[in-house]
């Protein structure tokens, strides 16, 4: 099999001097909890990049880094940001925003296009995290204390379990 070349990400982190550890599988689009099964770890370790937008007076693009196995709650990202209000961007929008496909939007390789960043608290719990590498079928793992000193982050509570099967 081809190696695969270096993402802006994985440059990123090198000049930083920060450690990581690629983890490859297909390059297709899959949700965090598959990229969790397929390579092999628990799906709270494995974090999604989800692009929110502002509705309100200040308008802003954020990036919100979760845990596969949660769902962002948009009230509790408003508070944490000062805004009134906030939607996730569609799949176009936010594929137009970051110019990455859904399934490698990465934090570290939108470090020039001045979202705001912001990581769920629980990525403290971890030793590493897992985030794309830029692109479908690759990420990273690194410490998440990195990961927030880099991207210029905010940790705050962003999410909450996810919805019960059957529940109202």
């Amino acid at each position: 099999m081809a190696k695969k070349a270096k993402t802006n990400a994985m440059r990123i982190l090198e000049r930083e001097r920060v450690a990581y550890t690629v983890h490859t599988f297909a390059a297709i689009k899959l949700s965090a909890v598959e990229v969790a099964e397929r390579v092999g770890k628990p799906a709270d370790q494995v974090f999604k990049t989800l692009v929110v937008l502002s509705v309100a007076h200040r308008p802003r693009t954020y990036l919100a880094v979760i845990p596969g196995n949660r769902e962002l709650d948009l009230k509790m990202m408003a508070k944490a940001v000062g805004q009134k209000r906030l939607q996730m961007a569609t799949q176009k929008q936010a594929e137009k925003l970051t110019g990455l496909q859904v399934g490698g939007i990465s934090p570290l390789a939108l470090l020039s296009k001045g979202f705001g960043v912001l990581v769920d608290s629980s990525a403290s719990e971890h030793e590493q995290i897992l985030v794309s590498a830029g692109q479908r079928g690759m990420n990273l793992e690194l410490s998440p204390i990195e990961l927030t000193r880099i991207v210029s982050g905010q940790a705050a509570d962003l999410t909450r379990p996810p919805a019960a099967l059957g529940a109202p």
